[in-house]
């Protein structure tokens, strides 16, 4: 567990603090609460789920998010959430229907610890071509989703289709020949099947790799996105000077969209100190 001094000053390196001492209450959190802040784990490692989940609930986040179960009851000791589950992976999807059955097993799974636990997002992937053309991707993506989406639909879970980049070849950084690569191909999926527990999940990283244009690629899309993920690019690193997206205009314009979804934290810090770093890109986004 991330002791309290250490936390303090962990975010000292990152946030302006005044003379806030080591053991009064944390110098900075989550003012303004316009956007619901999550953090992901993989991303945050060595950290662990106790740690992030500790680091978060004082910085004043709602979720740490893409874990467990098994760790859903920590989270709810913290005043945390899980702002989206994870189920099937992204090596495997409904772009080839030999896949199908084994991605509706994990979401039911998936469906059901969210059910119980009131998580109301899992994560779904198109997984790759391997030679597939678009047509019969589509055909697949849509057949595949509408098996499962009646039992999202009973359990009121909503799925979020990611889009990933397939440009960039560094190991968790892309993902070449994954099918869902463009935002249209997850509009027109979403826009296809028609169902209110059906959306995106826009990652603004991947969206800047593959289609640029951030904030009116996210506005014609308000109404299918159901959780959004950060990231600097290029190298997927901190939202900081050193990348090139600008993360204040964007979060202005999601608060003032009525988005009322999570935005999660899913950038690889380059600095040892992963607190410091989360603070810091919490603070640029508390708009």
């Amino acid at each position: 567990m991330i002791k309290r001094r250490h936390f303090l000053a962990a975010a000292a390196g990152a946030v302006p603090l005044g003379a806030a001492a080591a053991d009064s209450p944390a110098p900075w959190r989550i003012e303004r609460g316009r956007i619901r802040q999550s953090v992901v784990h993989w991303n945050m490692k060595p950290l662990s789920v106790v740690q992030l989940a500790d680091a978060a609930a004082a910085l004043g986040m709602g979720s740490v998010e893409l874990i467990g179960p098994e760790h859903w009851p920590l989270l709810k000791e913290r005043g945390l959430t899980c702002a989206i589950a994870g189920s099937h992976g992204f090596s495997t999807g409904f772009a080839h229907p030999e896949e199908h059955d084994e991605c509706i097993a994990r979401l039911r799974q998936s469906i059901d610890a969210c059910a119980a636990h009131g998580v109301e997002r899992v994560i779904t992937f198109s997984g790759f071509r391997r030679g597939l053309d678009d047509a019969a991707a589509r055909r697949n993506m849509i057949e595949g989703l509408k098996k499962i989406l009646p039992y999202a639909e009973q359990k009121k879970v909503t799925l979020c289709l990611e889009m990933l980049n397939s440009k960039v070849s560094e190991e968790m950084k892309g993902h070449p020949d994954y099918w869902c690569d463009h935002i249209d191909k997850a509009l027109d999926i979403c826009q296809a099947i028609g169902s209110a527990h059906l959306k995106i999940l826009f990652d603004f990283y991947h969206v800047q790799i593959m289609d640029g244009d951030l904030l009116h690629n996210f506005q014609r899309c308000r109404e299918f996105v159901g959780h959004l993920h950060t990231a600097g690019n290029p190298g997927r690193g901190e939202l900081d000077d050193q990348q090139e997206i600008n993360y204040a205009p964007l979060m202005r314009a999601v608060a003032d969209s009525g988005y009322g979804g999570f935005v999660g934290q899913e950038f690889i810090p380059r600095s040892d100190d992963k607190v410091a770093a989360l603070a810091a890109a919490v603070r640029l986004c508390d708009v």
